[in-house]
């Protein structure tokens, strides 16, 4: 029996969402989300996709040990285990992996070792992933498990997109430089592209904007990361829901001096109560709309420092690119918020963007040109699945060895 199954885990500081794959056609054969690790009341919810519904489950949830192992026992009741031989790896997510992690990597004591060593500069999520690996080593460690990061699409970038402008060995000391974010999603994105255009990857210039609750530009060059809005860490870039994006760094001394806040009082305020939220309330792009179609005008000035931001790094990457074939919006405000899509393409006529605004109010759950026919550059919608993109790479990695 061959083994084309992949499980893919996300395991989060307090939650691991999961899905099973069979990469012969890359069908979804069941997938989960546990909730609230480590608090008195979790959640778990696990859907298998083909034959009953969806299944749920509160109470406590220790550690992502005991949610794991709920994992495998639901994933058992459906024919799916973790001991199936069909399966023929695990694919984690992991968020960090430096300079050294270029590619989807098959994890060994070595691999641990260095997503540990990265702890300090992913404080809150490497930790987490490497729970995930840990737990899934002690159940399958027989099985071939592999870390696809975050950061990996983004190491082509080059040292003058990467460097940061300051003393290079306190950079170097202090592995301070940018990495980016959200690369899975900027890899399937720009090839899904690709291919919506008829065109190899390889052959085309793209401007993906990854636009969640976190919000990440990229440009893509023949496939590859010449430049990214995140850096160091997810903060950098454009406004998010509850990140500030792009700020003068000398805000930060500013509010421990006069304001007598501490470090990690800033670190909340920047992370957590800033972006939309901090603007004006509300992170949720839907409301924002809500509010800004009632007339209130803290809406409207949130909405238009946010699609201000969008239009400067759509602007600049332009620039670096040289010759742009594309600009596809993806995640959940890029793929739903048909607003977002219009004010951020409004104005861009000279440099060949342009929306049609049927095409770009109508509904759809693939990829799809929202530009006019004839329009010199591509205005795309791509549904990103970071999901799938992990399977594919985790599999083609360890699959034709299955």
């Amino acid at each position: 029996m061959s083994s084309t199954r992949v499980l893919v885990l996300n395991s989060g500081s307090s939650s691991v969402k999961y899905q099973l794959l069979d990469m012969r056609d890359e069908r979804r054969l069941a997938t989960g989300l546990v909730e609230r690790i480590g608090e008195r009341v979790s959640r778990f919810r696990h859907t298998p996709l083909h034959g009953g519904g969806p299944r749920e489950r509160t109470g406590p949830i220790a550690d992502h040990e005991a949610a794991l192992k709920m994992v495998a026992e639901e994933l058992a009741a459906d024919g799916l285990g973790l001991d199936s031989p069909e399966l023929a790896a695990i694919g984690h997510r992991v968020v960090h992996g430096g300079k050294r992690f270029t590619a989807p990597t098959v994890i060994d004591d070595a691999v641990l070792a260095e997503i540990e060593r990265l702890i300090p500069v992913a404080p809150l999520h490497n930790p987490a992933n490497l729970a995930g690996i840990r737990t899934t080593l002690a159940l399958r460690p027989d099985l071939p498990q592999v870390a696809v990061f975050d950061t990996a699409f983004h190491t082509t970038m080059p040292e003058s997109a990467a460097r940061y402008a300051i003393d290079v060995e306190t950079a170097d000391e202090h592995r301070i430089r940018r990495y980016g974010f959200h690369g899975t999603s900027h890899a399937y994105v720009s090839r899904m592209t690709a291919g919506l255009l008829g065109k190899d990857p390889s052959e085309v210039n793209v401007i993906v904007l990854h636009l969640g609750n976190g919000a990440s530009a990229s440009a893509v060059r023949g496939g590859k990361c010449v430049d990214t809005s995140m850096g160091l860490t997810p903060l950098e870039g454009l406004v998010m829901g509850t990140r500030s994006g792009d700020m003068d760094p000398a805000v930060i001394f500013h509010l421990m001096r006069v304001g007598g806040m501490s470090a990690d009082e800033i670190d909340t305020l920047l992370n957590k109560r800033s972006g939309l939220i901090g603007l004006c309330g509300d992170n949720d792009m839907r409301e924002i709309r809500r509010r800004i179609d009632g007339g209130d005008e803290r809406a409207r000035l949130a909405f238009d420092i946010y699609i201000h931001r969008l239009k400067k790094y759509i602007g600049a990457y332009y620039a670096v690119l040289g010759r742009v074939d594309a600009v596809a919006f993806t995640a959940g405000v890029g793929e739903n918020a048909a607003p977002v899509r219009e004010a951020a393409v409004a104005g861009l006529e000279g440099l060949g963007l342009a929306i049609d605004g049927e095409l770009n109010a109508a509904r759809g759950d693939g990829p799809r040109l929202v530009s006019p026919e004839h329009a010199r550059v591509a205005v795309a919608v791509v549904p990103t699945d970071e999901e799938l993109e992990i399977a594919t790479q985790t599999y083609a990695l360890v699959g034709k060895n299955s």
